[in-house]
């Protein structure tokens, strides 16, 4: 078997089994042919001869070419799941990544806007009464309330929206509610009604005014025009809203079993950097208000 054969029944495991998203499965079939590409493979047995010694060689490799750490543990993180189902198939006895470690990534903390910045005064006079402004504050509202990705806003359908609740599918297929307030709901409303008038041929909450699919390019422009007038944070993107709402949300309480939930998280790990921005703002009330802390 040709070893691009054997990544294409890999791609197709994650993608019928595992349910990966399509941009994954591209990033997955990307990195592994990379990888046989910098071994020369050209069968089945290239891949039962790897050894530790030539994905360290790949790294070193990789980092000379100015790739970043995210990206060398991604690709490492691609591979690693590669050998897993390999040897899970019965092909090799010893996973050749079982003793690699990727470089060390310096953690950056989540950027966010600050509660003062996303007052409802402020958007409501920013947005105009037509289909397009109504459709973006609801754009707006839905990210920084919900805390959803890019992917689910677009992807949302109309009968994922109720009076109380929002029905969003994740990553990988998985659904989660969102509890919603009767502010959003009455903004949504508002759109549903001049969205009707638009008449778009699915079933797609959000659309363009001329009734197409919404697509990520333009929804990350609207919100990089909002955020960019509203904040002073050097990246505003929508995610940057999901960081907000997650933030936000410890800052007035929220635990972080109830945030994992909310932002449909697989595990705690990856919610609890978000704890680090919580502290910071203890810190600086703390800083503010005890006497001891000026």
């Amino acid at each position: 078997m040709a070893p691009f054969l054997l990544v294409h029944d890999f791609i197709n495991y994650l993608k019928i089994e595992k349910r990966f998203s399509g941009h994954t499965l591209v990033a997955y079939e990307k990195d592994l042919t990379q990888f046989f590409e910098f071994g020369s493979f050209s069968s089945l047995e290239d891949v039962k001869s790897v050894r530790s010694s030539l994905i360290r060689s790949w790294i070193v490799d990789l980092i000379d070419h100015k790739i970043n750490t995210r990206s060398v543990n991604r690709k490492l993180s691609s591979l690693r799941s590669f050998f897993k189902w390999v040897k899970k198939n019965g092909w090799i006895q010893d996973n050749p990544l079982a003793k690699i470690s990727g470089p060390k990534t310096s953690k950056k903390l989540p950027q966010f806007a600050k509660e003062s910045e996303l007052s409802k005064s402020t958007a409501e006079t920013y947005f105009t009464n037509d289909f397009d402004g109504v459709r973006d504050h609801l754009m707006i509202e839905f990210f920084y309330q919900t805390g959803m990705r890019l992917s689910e806003l677009i992807n949302l359908k109309l009968s994922d929206v109720s009076d109380k609740t929002l029905r969003v599918i994740g990553k990988r297929n998985k659904e989660r509610i969102i509890p919603i307030s009767e502010e959003l709901l009455r903004l949504y409303q508002n759109y549903f009604t001049l969205r009707s008038t638009i008449r778009p041929s699915d079933e797609n909450v959000f659309v363009l005014n001329n009734g197409n699919k919404l697509y990520p390019k333009f929804v990350y422009r609207r919100i990089n025009n909002y955020l960019s007038s509203v904040t002073s944070l050097d990246k505003c993107s929508p995610h940057v809203l999901r960081h907000t709402f997650a933030t936000h949300m410890l800052n007035n309480g929220a635990g972080l079993e109830t945030l994992k939930d909310l932002l449909g998280h697989a595990n705690l790990s990856a919610t609890q950097v978000y704890t680090h921005n919580s502290f910071a703002q203890l810190n600086a009330i703390y800083s503010q208000a005890h006497p001891r802390g000026r």
